[in-house]
């Protein structure tokens, strides 16, 4: 099922918990809404199952308005953080409790348990109760009986962050597995960067009740549109180098190295700022001199904390000297990819040359953090 959200609006009073949200969610696809904690997910997604009424805008599932329809009409599947299974129910009791609701006849309640308990591996375990399951077993559990009454729509708010590490990543897959082998559109909740990266087609970025970014999870990566989204998504964070300082109308220039891979500054007459991706550093003997103060083993990754003209940096590098420790010199430069120039309302400057020109589209303070070009088709 295709859903289409029509800027909608949601507020509690004098709050705006959503504004202006539009979205076009493609049929069979798992969309991840993504963002720090009470930037607006879950209130959109209760927004969708019908929990929340919308205070402006419209929500289509295909092309019927379900705006003002209750969730009972909307065939939808919702999992929750915390599971909310019975616990005087068995796994089987627990699963056929919404063809129960629905009055559907034993024989075919018990078949259609029996089928959906097999495709999320709990068909073991059918007749133990949830303090008898571990987290994971609940989860698997708790999607089962989201998934029984075969919704055309799952949405999934934050349903792994009760999960040790190591499970959230073995669920991460089951979930993905699926919802691939049902084909049932699906919406993730998580504020986890790492986590929607995996496991989505596509990514919704929100800020303050606002829709930053869609689209491709690398789309986002590869071109931000803003600095916040830069900043958001990767693992470490990237870098940020201040490029260009303002007072009294003096333009403080910038360093050689940064000019060489970026250019363009001597048409900004404003304080910029240069992301620059962990990855995107290279050692190289005709570089910058950096100063090593510390080394993180991460597998098969080396994390190097460093000096680099003038500010402290994270980068990604395979020192093959083990002798290098804190103090060490090396040398390093910068990759065309994985740099990117933001103004300083921190919107993307131009996406082809990484210039900000004043009168660029892209620099403007009422494009809320949007690049017009990046933007058009991904919502």
């Amino acid at each position: 099922m295709k859903v289409r959200i029509d800027n909608v609006t949601k507020k509690f009073g004098h709050t705006t918990a959503v504004s202006d949200f539009s979205a076009e969610l493609q049929d069979g696809h798992l969309i991840c809404l993504l963002g720090p904690s009470g930037c607006g997910k879950s209130t959109l997604l209760n927004m969708l199952c019908g929990i929340i009424p919308v205070t402006e805008g419209k929500i289509y599932f295909d092309d019927k308005d379900v705006t003002k329809l209750p969730p009972d009409q909307r065939n939808i599947g919702m999992v929750f953080q915390n599971y909310a299974l019975y616990p005087h129910m068995t796994v089987a009791e627990n699963i056929a409790f919404p063809l129960e609701v629905q009055k559907v006849k034993k024989e075919e309640r018990k078949a259609r348990v029996e089928e959906i308990a097999k495709l999320v591996h709990v068909d073991n375990l059918l007749r133990r109760y949830p303090s008898e399951l571990s987290g994971g077993q609940q989860q698997r559990v708790a999607i089962a009986r989201a998934m029984v009454k075969k919704p055309q729509l799952l949405l999934m708010d934050e349903p792994l962050s009760n999960l040790d590490a190591r499970l959230r990543l073995e669920m991460r897959e089951e979930i993905r597995r699926i919802q691939k082998e049902t084909g049932v559109t699906t919406i993730f909740v998580t504020h986890d960067q790492e986590e929607a990266m995996s496991i989505s087609d596509s990514i919704l970025l929100m800020k303050d009740g606002l829709l930053i970014q869609s689209g491709l999870c690398q789309e986002l990566y590869v071109n931000p549109n803003s600095l916040f989204v830069a900043e958001f998504l990767g693992n470490p964070p990237a870098n940020k180098l201040p490029v260009v300082e303002c007072e009294q109308s003096e333009r403080i220039e910038t360093t050689t190295e940064l000019q060489k891979y970026i250019g363009g500054f001597e048409k900004l007459n404003q304080p910029a700022t240069v992301a620059i991706r962990p990855e995107a550093f290279t050692l190289d003997s005709n570089g910058i001199e950096a100063e090593i103060q510390y080394i993180s083993e991460m597998g098969k990754d080396q994390i190097v904390t460093m000096t680099y003209l003038g500010n402290t940096v994270r980068a990604i590098l395979n020192l093959e000297d083990s002798s290098l420790a804190a103090g060490s010199k090396i040398k390093v430069g910068l990759k065309k990819k994985g740099v990117f120039t933001f103004d300083k309302e921190g919107h993307r400057c131009h996406p082809e040359n990484e210039r900000c020109h004043p009168d660029s589209a892209s620099c403007h303070p009422e494009n809320n953090g949007r690049h017009p070009e990046l933007d058009s088709g991904s919502n």
